[in-house]
């Protein structure tokens, strides 16, 4: 019986051979677009799975503020301090371990290479996390100043296939090397600690600070047991307060769950993280794509059900009962599955690079063949059967085989009604979709074309090593003497995410009474350099920078230049505040210089702060303003010149244009993927359009027959055919217009600076799907229309 089954099957698929076409193709490309999201999915809940002791690690969160008025400020940020009072203080926190990622310039083969993923640990580094070493040992790799370990593709590329243990890891600085202790297996894509050297915190000379107020590393705990948390986290405030009772601060640590930072934490780390926002809306899609694709295999089953309405008549007049008609097709719509399934999986295989590409993930095709993937497929495939094939089986199964072979049989009303309503269901997606993917287009635009307050634009960036700070003046002389040139600037922050805090107060508030404030040090040239709009007072001289650094240090003082924000907090107009004293921290007096106007120093999903800019001779960065003119020349004339000037550091540069664009990598990844999805959600919703629409014809082939003898044009038979897809199109667009506003209304809330939600959009979006839709019915309606009407006459 099966046999048979499978025969007949077979047979009905070759036969209707377009038909099957459009059934497999549109199944392939919906499954296609599901598995890759779903290995994208699979990769981004999977992170740090391997670590054994994930459960029990947590990342310590800083809270801060000055005086009871001060909004309190957040970040992944402890000073040295926290882990070793914790781990003394606390029964429940059984190790810690703190780590400062870096950039490190080593020598290869007498090259000088920059290192991006050099961190720093604590020796304690291996009872937090796992590592599986290679060469070396666990037990004393960091326990010293300069030691390091090696990743397995760090060692290969530095020393070969020899055991490096031993071996000194020459830096740019001759003066200083790091002993290489071992040698562990690089860690998998889907991890958030990202390092290709692990050098010992020992070596920053940091670890013996005893404030809680510098805080620029991160601590991880390891807890006795994953309860513990709570107990602990309970603990912490009370403590705190103690420690800061009479500072004139408040000072408050969070526990972040090691296995939940990478979805659920709004601050990032070595890794970024992704929201798992984005994780649902993907997830959503997919579902939504299944949907359409089963809708289609339904439509298009439906269709061809008149064709197929003998041969049930037949086969039940000798026989054959429902329930085996109804399995017969439901082994057909299985037969479709698999074969598109199949040719899914190679779809997937061919596109996994460019989807990579455009997500910015490192999924490997071996992922499709695990244990968890092969039956998240097979899920999909049975499901997919059950789903699209259940309902043509049980029409078709429950024709009336007099009324089939007598010639009487014609669909219900009720059948129309749901074959309607599939379509304005798919069109609902695709109309939900395109204007979710405009408005995140839009969002996208106006977040890289949105005047910052700063010009962004032709800025280069360049970080300087300790022998670049001494000899800045030198290098800013000669990178002047080129007239494509405009100015160059030191400063510590990058100008569109300046993170480092501060408090500040006027002479006229107590002591005890701060406020939280984003400060940066910066020298002369900084803002002609980035191009902030001066609005009171004078910019920087040389002068203010070296009153900063007298011989004297109770005689420094500061001149600092405020944004509006940070004037009117401490309750002055911009030209009021110059000539104002006040303090930055406790250990910078000095008066206020200038006012500038509030530019955005961080993300658009915050609110512009008060932002304090300071004369001082350390940064790290060093800003570049070109003309814009003969770039390729200028900026092998800043090679030369960084060559000549800074032979200790490779010559590595960026534009801020770009390092603007990784605030918003995950907004825009999921622009890119919302993009190819809402494409393919177009498609096969015009695949299941055009299975109604031959379905109508089909239904309909007697009427156009008659309408052509008595004079209907081609114009006229469109016209008909078209006119009950339009008004589908319009009850779509009734439905998936509140829907797109409502949840893109959530979405946007995400952000201080957004774009408004224009009517335009929605417009367009159903204007597009009734173009889409016009488009498809016209292939079978002029066909139609054009058909011999003897032909369609003699039908019966």
């Amino acid at each position: 019986m099966l046999k048979s089954y499978f025969t007949i099957a077979f047979r009905n698929l070759w036969k209707n051979r377009t038909s099957s076409f459009i059934n497999i193709f549109g199944l392939m490309i919906g499954l296609s677009g599901c598995l890759l999201i779903g290995l994208y999915i699979q990769n981004e809940v999977s992170f740090d799975r391997f670590q054994p002791k994930g459960d029990r690690i947590a990342r310590v969160i800083m809270e801060y503020s000055f005086g009871s008025n001060d909004k309190a400020q957040k970040g992944n940020f402890t000073s040295t301090k926290v882990a070793p009072v914790f781990q003394r203080t606390f029964p429940e926190v059984e190790s810690a371990v703190r780590l400062s990622g870096s950039t490190a310039t080593l020598r290869l083969n007498n090259t000088l290479v920059s290192e991006q993923k050099f961190v720093y640990a604590d020796s304690s580094f291996f009872k937090v996390f796992q590592a599986d070493f290679i060469h070396g040992s666990s037990a004393h790799a960091l326990d010293g100043p300069f030691k390091v370990v090696l990743t397995e593709s760090a060692s290969k590329k530095y020393f070969g296939s020899a055991n490096p243990v031993g071996k000194l890891l020459l830096t740019a600085a001759d003066t200083i090397s790091y002993q290489v202790t071992g040698v562990i297996k690089d860690y998998p894509a889907n991890s958030q600690l990202k390092f290709d050297f692990l050098a010992s915190f020992s070596s920053l000379g940091a670890n013996q600070e005893t404030s809680y107020f510098n805080a620029n590393y991160t601590t991880y705990l390891l807890l006795r047991k994953p309860e513990d948390l709570a107990f602990l986290q309970a603990k912490i405030s009370p403590f705190m307060k103690k420690e800061m009772a009479g500072s004139g601060a408040t000072i408050d640590y969070y526990l972040e769950r090691f296995s939940e930072i990478h979805l659920h934490s709004p601050y990032g780390g070595l890794v970024a993280n992704t929201p798992v926002t984005y994780l649902y809306i993907l997830a959503a899609i997919a579902g939504l794509i299944l949907m359409i694709v089963c809708f289609t295999y339904i439509n298009l089953s439906t269709a061809r059900s008149v064709e197929r309405a003998k041969e049930v008549g037949i086969r039940k007049v000798i026989g054959a009962d429902n329930s085996q008609l109804f399995w017969q097709f439901i082994g057909e719509s299985f037969i479709v599955c698999v074969v598109a399934v199949l040719l899914s999986l190679d779809v997937v295989v061919l596109l996994l690079p460019y989807f990579n590409e455009v997500a910015a993930t490192s999924l490997h095709y071996s992922a499709l063949f695990t244990a968890p993937f092969i039956a998240f497929t097979l899920g999909i495939t049975i499901a997919i059967s059950l789903l699209a094939g259940t309902y043509p089986a049980l029409i078709i199964s429950g024709f009336q085989p007099i009324k089939v072979l007598k010639g009487a049989f014609k669909h219900t009303s009720s059948g129309k009604r749901v074959q309607q309503s599939l379509i304005v269901f798919q069109f609902t997606i695709s109309i939900f979709l395109i204007a979710a993917t405009l408005i995140i287009q839009n969002q996208l635009h106006y977040i890289q074309n949105k005047n910052l307050g700063f010009d962004r634009h032709q800025l280069v960036q360049l970080f300087l090593n300790r022998e670049a700070q001494h000899k800045i003046l030198t290098i800013k002389d000669e990178l002047k003497k080129n007239p494509d040139i405009l100015y160059a600037s030191r400063s510590a922050n990058n100008p569109a995410n300046i993170v480092s805090g501060y408090s500040m107060r006027s002479a006229d508030m107590p002591e005890s009474n701060q406020i939280s404030v984003n400060a940066n040090p910066i020298d002369e040239d900084y803002l002609k350099t980035i191009g902030v709009q001066l609005i009171a007072g004078q910019d920087l001289t040389q002068q203010d920078i070296t009153n900063t650094d007298l011989p004297d240090a109770n005689q420094s003082v500061y001149q600092f230049i405020l944004n509006e924000s940070a004037a009117r907090q401490l309750g002055w107009t911009p030209k009021e505040a110059i000539g104002k004293r006040m303090f930055l921290d406790a250990s910078r007096p000095g008066y206020v210089k200038a006012v500038i106007k509030d530019f955005h120093f961080a993300s658009l999903h915050e609110k512009i702060k008060p932002l304090v800019l300071f004369p001082e001779k350390q940064g790290h960065r060093l800003f570049i303003k070109l003309s814009g003119h003969n770039v390729p020349q200028t900026l092998a004339f800043l090679e030369a010149t960084w060559k000549k000037l800074v032979p200790s550091q490779p010559f590595e540069y960026t534009f801020l244009d770009d390092t603007y664009k990784l605030l918003y990598d995950s907004e825009i990844r999921l622009g890119r993927l919302m993009n190819i999805f809402t494409t393919l959600s177009i498609i096969l919703a015009c695949l299941g359009l055009f299975g109604l629409t031959s379905y109508v014809v089909q239904q309909r082939i007697k009427e156009i027959g008659i309408r052509k003898v008595l004079g209907a044009s081609v114009g006229n038979i469109f016209l008909l055919l078209s006119k009950g897809f339009v008004q589908l199109v319009l009850v779509a667009a009734l439905i998936a217009f509140p829907l797109a506003w409502f949840a893109m209304s959530k979405w946007l809330e995400e952000y201080a600076y957004r774009v408004s939600l224009s009517w335009w959009v929605f417009a367009l979006a159903g204007l597009s799907t009734l173009v889409v839709t016009l488009l498809t019915v016209s292939y079978q309606a002029v066909k139609a229309a054009l058909m011999n009407p003897i032909r369609s006459l003699k039908s019966e």
